[in-house]
């Protein structure tokens, strides 16, 4: 692939920092990726509060007796949309396994219980 599951170390100025080469091919510091996370973490929950709404609509065009198709075009959204942050918070995870079998601190059948998981 290109990335490296070791961390590399750099000389920044004085200090010599750990430095994580991604999958995506740039390189993120432990700093940096504390805050890609905490991103991470306000992309996902910005998507769940849209599909909580998505959710209360589908509920209310329920109630309301709307046209079968409408509900069914909604729920499709719905479920693709929920897809989607399943798949964000997937990687999310994976990129903290990463960090952690960097630093010798990970567990390898963690990560395959997970994937496991979302087979089913």
């Amino acid at each position: 692939m290109g990335y490296s599951w070791e961390p590399l170390q750099e000389n920044v100025g004085r200090k010599a920092v750990l430095v994580y080469d991604t999958p995506w091919g740039y390189a993120m510091s432990a700093a940096s990726s504390k805050k890609h996370n905490l991103e991470a973490r306000a992309r996902v929950l910005n998507r769940l509060k849209r599909l909580e709404g998505q959710v209360r609509g589908l509920q209310k065009m329920v109630e309301e007796d709307r046209d079968c198709r409408e509900i069914l075009t909604l729920l499709s959204g719905i479920k693709s949309a929920l897809e989607a942050t399943g798949d964000l918070i997937f990687e999310t995870y994976l990129e903290e396994c990463r960090a952690d079998l960097a630093k010798g601190q990970g567990d390898t059948k963690a990560i395959v219980e997970v994937v496991r998981l979302l087979r089913h």
